[in-house]
């Protein structure tokens, strides 16, 4: 075999193992067995005559011919996926909304649906941009939603993003809470932020599915004498998140969107109105008919509904406000 006559099994290993820079982990990404993903390497090495890989017993760094042949492999992929979906037909898409109730992301996804009828939109739920950008990476995932500007930068590289919406944050209180007096419903009364001052608010500390989440609250926090609260068990569902915040007593950092907790009270934050930029992510290079229609719904959703401007007196993190991936 030489170089006219590459598999794309072989093109797929390497790229498995160039983004991990670990063989076990690539080898899981691809569901095959360590071993053969080496032997793949290996073939591909003996068919291009050149070395890809340093490896160490610890360590695996491209080769200076490995970083050559990044972009022509995720080309030659590309194009492969592309000629697959023009005679097979595109597979369902994967897109997670983070959770199962009232959001954006859920907004666009309805809208795209509508948009393209033909195609099958699937939502996941991983809760937390975090988690859910790794499994977009690695293919597990198609799409997912959050704040760009709160992921590592090495794993920020590997996706590409569109700005959505700057969502206005509120924070969730137990019901005798001194603060709950008021609701983010039509006519409720919306919270200072210094008002939070002295308490600990809940924004996912120790949860590492969602670092992005409490990198923005450490941020607004910062300087406002607001506590991030302690590591809480992770709670999945209406039932168990009550159960906790009620024991914790804590409250929570969240969007005025977030779906409403029996026993609790949401309000709207202001003075000033803290807002979290959502973007909507998928791997770099990725194409499929069912990411076009989510693009598409929501540049509609966000010109039609303002998602994207930016009230004056309002707050955003760093990485918004200098451009980075995350604010737009």
């Amino acid at each position: 075999m030489n170089a006219r006559d590459l598999e794309p099994r072989l093109l797929r290993a390497f790229l498995a193992v160039a983004e991990e820079l670990h063989f076990t982990r690539a080898a899981a990404r691809l569901y095959i067995a360590q071993q053969a993903l080496s032997r793949d390497v290996r073939r591909l090495e003996e068919a291009l005559g050149a070395a890809l890989f340093v490896r160490t017993t610890r360590t695996v760094e491209l080769t200076a011919d490995g970083e050559r042949l990044l972009a022509p492999a995720r080309r030659v992929l590309a194009a492969y996926e592309e000629l697959s979906a023009a005679f097979t037909g595109p597979r369902p898409l994967l897109v997670d909304l983070n959770t199962d109730g009232p959001s954006t992301a859920r907004t666009v996804l309805e809208r795209a649906r509508e948009l393209a009828p033909d195609c099958e939109l699937m939502a996941r739920f991983e809760s937390g941009l975090t988690h859910a950008a790794a499994e977009v990476a690695a293919g597990r995932l198609d799409v997912a939603f959050g704040y760009v500007g709160g992921l590592e930068p090495a794993l920020r590289a590997r996706l590409d993003h569109m700005p959505v919406r700057y969502e206005p944050l509120a924070v969730l209180l137990p019901d005798g809470h001194p603060l709950a007096a008021g609701s983010c419903d039509p006519g409720g009364l919306p919270l200072p932020v210094g008002a939070l001052a002295g308490e600990r608010v809940y924004a996912g500390d120790g949860n590492p599915r969602t670092l992005e989440w409490t990198r923005l609250a450490r941020e607004l926090f910062e300087g406002r004498g607001i506590a991030l609260a302690p590591p809480a068990p992770v709670a999945v569902g209406k039932d168990e998140f009550r159960r906790v915040m009620a024991k914790t007593r804590n409250p929570v950092l969240a969007t005025v969107d977030f779906v409403d907790m029996p026993g609790c009270v949401k309000r709207p934050l202001t003075d000033p109105v803290p807002l979290s930029p959502l973007s909507m992510v998928w791997r770099k290079g990725f194409r499929h008919p069912g990411l076009d229609a989510l693009r598409r719904a929501a540049a509609h959703l966000a010109a039609g509904r303002g998602w994207l401007d930016v009230p004056a007196g309002s707050w955003l993190p760093d990485a918004a406000l200098t451009g980075l991936p995350g604010g737009g």
